[in-house]
């Protein structure tokens, strides 16, 4: 008689209620998907919006319709067009913009697309000096060889920081924990 081992048993696989047998797919919400060309045709809308000088319509507007179906060229496309208008509005002008889009109806879920466009666009920014040589110390700290990179990305993260202090000062904390905890990406 073969002996079995009862410590290699999963019994998490034999139980229905077990979190090992939850299908993952059901979290993440139903998206539509987008081409390309619908991302950069409402791109294209929104710019003109902003060469109109309606600067807080083409913030709502791009806020409004993130392209969460889209593949990462649409994304990327739309990102760009997102931190195009942030760096085109003045500083004194981020809070009356903020509160007037909070008060909004839905400005709550156009607050917290806007959270998650800017930390995508501190990654993209600090994503070229990730590629920089960086040699591990021995003090645990690591060391970064290539200062300054003057690529022109501290000033878009200058403008993105700002964004963020000035969303959290609108909306609160909460809308960071709701962007950390969405999982549809922008």
């Amino acid at each position: 008689m073969a002996t079995l081992n009862w410590r290699t048993i999963n019994i998490d696989a034999l139980d229905p209620e077990s979190p090992a047998n939850f299908d993952l797919s059901t979290l993440t919400p139903a998206v539509t998907p987008l081409s390309t060309a619908d991302v950069q045709s409402l791109a294209g809308q929104i710019r003109q919006l902003l060469r109109g000088g309606d600067s807080q319509g083409a913030l709502q507007g791009a806020l409004e319709n993130p392209p969460y179906g889209a593949d990462e060229k649409g994304k990327e496309v739309h990102l760009a067009t997102i931190i195009e208008i942030l760096q085109s509005i003045r500083q004194a002008d981020m809070s009356p913009i903020l509160s007037q889009i909070y008060s909004a109806p839905g400005g709550t879920e156009a607050l917290d697309v806007l959270m998650k466009y800017i930390y995508k666009g501190m990654a993209q920014t600090s994503g070229a000096s990730t590629s920089r040589n960086i040699t591990p110390q021995a003090t645990g700290f690591s060391q970064i060889h290539a200062r300054g990179g003057g690529e022109g990305g501290g000033q878009a993260m200058s403008v993105l920081l700002s964004w963020h202090e000035k969303l959290v000062e609108i909306a609160g904390p909460g809308c960071i924990v709701r962007v950390m905890t969405d999982r549809r990406t922008v």
